[in-house]
């Protein structure tokens, strides 16, 4: 305190590289407070409530939009997922269209699984998507 604001590297003796934040934070605070801060003495009024987790932790407004590689990524996989669902009713209305023809019952069964593995794939997809480009809950005490 007797060396006063300006003059705290005098006083604190920060050799290594972890202190490098503490003399970039230092520097920045002088240059844009003039080594003043206001902790909150004048503040008024209520703090704004705490929003949901699933905002608060929302990985497609902070980061995908902003990235071009999740971005793509992100387009890719839904057009994917979309694709998927698509296919899943094709081999519906296929096998229901070929139900009055003469198909072999292992032609069905095979359209039947492929419908299934597509529908199956494209909700797996979904939740895939959403875990990794919009929020995924995080809890350090399970880490």
């Amino acid at each position: 305190m007797e060396a006063g604001l300006s003059n705290w590297q005098k006083v604190c003796f920060v050799p290594t590289k972890a202190d490098t934040m503490v003399s970039l934070f230092r520097r920045w605070l002088k240059k844009y407070a003039d080594d003043k801060v206001d902790w909150g003495t004048n503040i008024y009024g209520t703090l704004t409530p705490i929003p949901p987790r699933e905002q608060l932790m929302d990985r497609y407004w902070t980061h995908v939009v902003n990235c071009s590689s999740c971005t793509e990524a992100y387009k890719r996989l839904n057009a994917l997922q979309i694709f998927l669902q698509v296919m899943s009713i094709a081999l519906v209305a296929i096998m229901a269209a070929a139900k009055h023809m003469a198909i072999s019952s292992v032609a069905r069964y095979t359209l039947a699984v492929a419908a299934i593995l597509c529908f199956v794939g494209s909700k797996w997809l979904s939740h895939f998507i959403y875990k990794n480009f919009h929020f995924q809950d995080y809890n350090h005490s399970f880490k």
